[in-house]
């Protein structure tokens, strides 16, 4: 992952969001004592979304995935990742102000200009 600290921002918030929603609508087994434990649906897509954050070609230059010209993400994995956001995005900035507000600021960013490589052939 990118040392910038735009990307590991954008890793933590996704991070915060996945886990809150996970606790909040899927259950667990009662003996289950580690709450940090994501269930396999929740854990599949953070590690879905670690993989398309390392592979983002705007890196600290982007803008919030849902307003990004690439949409890099699955359709099934998309769809998810909106209802996780739709959920717990509201409640961020109650629980995790600082983060909830610069992912706003990071939303009024302009949609970034991929830039493209000439071969030489």
């Amino acid at each position: 992952m990118s040392t910038h600290p735009r990307m590991r921002r954008e890793l933590a918030t996704i991070e915060i969001m996945i886990r809150r929603y996970c606790s909040e609508n899927h259950q667990r087994p009662q003996d289950d004592h580690d709450r940090e434990q994501l269930c396999p649906d929740c854990s599949e897509l953070l590690a879905y979304a670690r993989k398309r954050l390392q592979a983002c070609p705007f890196q600290e230059g982007k803008t919030t995935c849902g307003k990004c010209s690439i949409h890099c993400y699955k359709p099934q994995m998309r769809e998810k990742i909106r209802k996780i956001m739709r959920h717990i995005g509201p409640k961020m900035l109650l629980t995790n102000p600082r983060l909830g507000i610069l992912h706003m600021i990071d939303g009024l960013r302009k949609k970034p200009v991929q830039k493209r490589t000439v071969s030489a052939k």
